[in-house]
């Protein structure tokens, strides 16, 4: 695969290529998961009501969850196939195309954002974009949940995985494994409060064995 493609590009192509096997995979891997199902329902209790966005939705598993908790969700992401197998799995609900670094959102149109690993293929500086983003669409009190991948047996947190194959198929693709503090002082410069960090061991036979973080902040300002 050539590397000629721009950056989100890339990403792009990489989730377009894998888009079948990875729904087939993740679809249901949230009855596995109790703590992320936990954090997910505090979003939802703590957003009170208007619109959540699930960014990088992939194909739509978790913006489906979201609605069943009671939430008004929005699935966004970059892959046209994510988009049009989350459309076809859920036609009730809203999903749109858009990058996470460039949100089409009205300023202050949002309660929540979710981001469930969705910032494990962008560099620092398309991190910054993004939070700068979902602080830009969140109203004054809005919730955003941030997850990412801290380490691996094989990788530590720092350090950057390269793909050229991913469920059989030929892509070109980085994966970030993060360390919490800096994506706490990332998340903080955006403008966010921090509310809880949260860390966890992996759950083998559910998923990819990697150290995983929870950040959970805030928009300053009173909720509506």
């Amino acid at each position: 695969m050539t590397t000629e493609l721009p950056a989100e590009g890339q990403v792009a192509a990489a989730y377009n290529a894998v888009a079948q096997e990875y729904a087939e995979t993740l679809r249901d891997e949230l009855a596995g998961k109790p703590l992320d199902r936990a954090l997910l329902a505090a979003v939802v209790e703590m957003c009170q009501d208007g619109r959540i966005a699930d960014i990088g939705c992939g194909p739509g598993h978790i913006t489906r969850h979201l609605a069943s908790l009671g939430a008004q969700p929005l699935g966004i992401d970059i892959s046209p196939a994510m988009i049009d197998i989350a459309r076809e799995e859920n036609p009730d609900l809203e999903f749109k195309l858009a990058s996470m670094t460039d949100l089409t959102e009205p300023d202050q149109s949002l309660s929540g954002a979710v981001l469930l690993y969705s910032i494990i293929n962008l560099s620092p500086t398309e991190r910054e974009r993004t939070f700068a983003q979902i602080f830009r669409t969140l109203r004054a009190g809005g919730i955003a949940l941030v997850s990412f991948h801290i380490r691996s047996e094989e990788f530590s947190a720092g350090e950057v995985q390269h793909r050229d194959t991913w469920f059989g198929h030929s892509v070109d693709i980085n994966g970030h494994f993060l360390e919490p503090d800096q994506v706490i002082d990332e998340i903080a410069d955006a403008g966010f409060d921090i509310v809880s960090v949260t860390t966890r061991m992996p759950h083998p036979e559910v998923e990819i064995p990697t150290e995983r973080a929870y950040v959970l902040a805030q928009r300053p300002g009173p909720s509506e």
